[in-house]
Parts: structure tokens; sequence; C-alpha cells
């Protein structure tokens, strides 16, 4: 089997924004982040990115998978909001007051509700939360850890690997920018009420009250999660979510110099990705987007939809060329299925890749006569001979 890629270029008139090309180029947009994934969430448009598929120290960003891990179990039943686990000396030390990390300054001894825990982990970040929840639910916080990473393996991220659940130094512990775009997306659709955490702008625990760890909670401009990083040798690192109107987006950034240049950095990213787009629709629900050859078939084709409606985002002031180029495995084999997901359409902005959509069989092709699959036959060996 071979992959064949059919290629369709739109015409500037029906999908550019008029005259644009004629128009004096945009100034090209650029971010100080080393790493960086931005992605809309209702289109999975890719708005920018750089070195997203770089491992890079996770640093607090990894309580993100530990919120998921606690979140999964409890939406199993295996543990409940109002569970309580004991503060241990390691989560104590390593976590707690006298670590002079963040911390929600858990009591040695105490027994927690994991409901506070988590609160503590989505405000303040707290090292002492995350390690008392990891060694409440595996035993130890290592054999937690590997859990973390089985979970994020199962999620689809093939990078992301934990030593421990707070992100504290260690070379084993490695995070991508995409995978972090995953998981905050992951989080604040499969796990809604825990997400709503992250908004809090301050959490009180042992009469103690502190203010959200991450500082685009307080500045009020959409942003509804999820958690600030640093490591030593990388820099400062942000992972968030914004709604505004009726749009949202996801951002994973990273490698920046100071605390001061993320939170400019990243809101400077946000709002451009708010304000630098609009939506276009590329293939309306049904309508073809190209066809598929069939080995053996009634039809020597069939047509090939997407499951819904395909709409981008595009630049508002947009000069370049939109393509879309459907990739399967040639040729299908008689007979195929109505629906069958058979390849992917991805859509090009220049040589921007946008968004990659699965494409369908638009109807059942069943098997051809004994003379049309002999010819088939014959078509194939001569194309893997030329």
């Amino acid at each position: 089997m071979r992959l064949k890629m059919l290629s369709v270029v739109f015409g500037c008139a029906a999908l550019l924004a008029g005259a644009a090309a004629a128009q004096t180029p945009p100034v090209a947009f650029d971010t100080k982040a080393k790493q960086i994934l931005l992605v809309d969430a209702e289109t999975g448009t890719v708005l920018f990115s750089r070195a997203e598929n770089d491992p890079v120290p996770p640093a607090s960003l990894a309580k993100l998978m530990t919120m998921e891990v606690v979140a999964e179990a409890i939406a199993k039943g295996e543990l409940s909001a109002e569970t309580v686990f004991e503060v241990s000396e390691h989560a104590w030390r390593t976590g707690g007051a006298p670590s002079g990390t963040s911390t929600m300054f858990a009591a040695l001894k105490s027994r927690i509700r994991v409901a506070d825990l988590l609160q503590g982990v989505a405000v303040q970040l707290a090292n002492d939360a995350c390690i008392i929840l990891g060694e409440g639910m595996a035993g130890s916080e290592a054999a937690f850890a590997e859990k973390m990473t089985a979970r994020a393996r199962v999620l689809g991220m093939p990078i992301a690997t934990f030593r421990n659940a707070t992100g504290l130094p260690d070379p084993q512990n490695q995070i991508t920018m995409s995978e972090l775009v995953a998981l905050t997306r992951h989080l604040h659709e499969a796990h809604p009420d825990l997400y709503r955490l992250y908004a809090q702008p301050e959490f009180e625990w042992n009469k103690i009250l502190q203010r959200n760890k991450n500082p685009l909670i307080a500045a009020n401009v959409g942003v509804d999660g999820v958690a600030t990083g640093f490591a030593e040798g990388y820099g400062f690192s942000l992972a968030a979510s914004m709604q505004r109107g009726d749009r949202r987006v996801y951002l994973a950034m990273g490698g920046l110099e100071t605390d001061k240049e993320r939170t400019e950095e990243s809101r400077k990213v946000l709002d451009w990705a708010m304000t630098a787009f609009e939506k276009r629709r590329i293939f309306a629900d049904g309508e073809a987007i190209g066809e598929a050859s069939i080995y053996g078939g009634a039809a020597p084709h069939v047509a090939l939809v997407a499951g819904g409606p395909v709409d981008v985002l595009l630049p508002v002031n947009n000069p370049e060329r939109l393509t879309a180029r459907v990739v399967y495995k040639w040729p299908l084999r008689a007979p195929v299925e109505a629906g069958a997901e058979v390849g992917v359409v991805r859509l090009w902005n220049g040589e921007k890749l946008l968004r990659e959509v699965p494409v369908k069989t638009a109807e059942a092709v069943g098997q051809g006569t004994l003379a049309s699959r002999a010819l088939d036959a014959l078509q194939e060996l001569l194309f893997f001979w030329l």
C-alpha cells in the first residue's frame, strides 16, 4: 500500500480577503518564546507554533498531569473528593513549609480532604498537595509518577515523562508544548468541574490566604487557566486557555527569561490570537473533498467527505495561498463501507499546516466483476513496476 496525496488549491477570490494579495503584507507576528503552540479550540487551527515537539522540563506544569490522574480516578469512582489523606514527613519536608517552594502549608501528620488538596494544586501550585495526593493514591510518590507517565501514553502523549508528582528538578522529567496543549484541552473538556478550580482568584488553607499563582487570572482578560512553571537552565513557561466571546484558544509556551517577560509575552500572544483572525468555512457538511481510487470495486472511485463542516482561522489580511491535501492509503480495497475513515485532509496556508481533519467515504462500494478486478490487478502491477 502507498500513501496517495491529492491537492486542491483554492482561489484567492473565494477564500482570501478580497485584494489582500495586492495589499502591503502585514508585519509578521513573533514572540520571544523558544517553544510555543497556540491552537484555536473550535476549529483546531494552529495559529502559531515553534519547536512545539521539543522535549523541555515541565517544572510546575507537571502538576497538570497530577490533576488529570486524580480527576480520572474520581470519575471512575476509585476516589472521592471527600477521601482523606495524611500528610507524611516526605510530603511536609519536600513540598511543605520547610521546603521553601510553592506550598499550601499542610501540617505534618494532619489529614486533608482530596477536595482541598485539589484546590491547593490548582490555585497555589502546592508541592505538598501533589505529594500527598500521590502517596495517598499509589503508596509512594515514585509509584504515582509511574501512573502519570502511563496515563500520558493513554492520552496520546509519547514524550511526556514524570519522575515525581510536582515537577521539581529531575533530569528525566520532560514534556512538549504540543502535549501541554493537548493535556490542557483534555482537562477542560473531560473534567470541567475540576478545571474551574484554576480560575479561583485565591484559596485559604490552614488560616493562610494565598492568591492564584497564575498572574493572568488576576488580570481579568478572559484567561481561566492553567499554570506556570520555572526550571533552572530553561526558563519560565506557561500553559493557558482563554475564552473571549464564543472563541477559546489554548496556549503553551516556554523558554522565557523572566517572570515579567512570560506575563507580557503570553498576554501579547493571546490578544493577537483573539483579534488577528477570522473564521472561514472551507468545506460544507457533506461536501466532497476529493475522491479515492478503489481496487476491485463496482466503481473505480469513491467520494471523500469530512464528518461535518470544515472551518479554519486565517489572518484577517492573508497574502498566502490556501491548499488542501487529501492523504490516504492507495488504493482502497473493495468492498468499502459508507462512512469508513480512510485518510485525512491537511489544510495549508502557504507553507504552514493549519489543521488535519479525518476524511470518510461518502458511500458504500461493493466488489466489482471478475473482469474489473483482473483489470485493477493489472493496473496496480503496472504502477508498481513503473
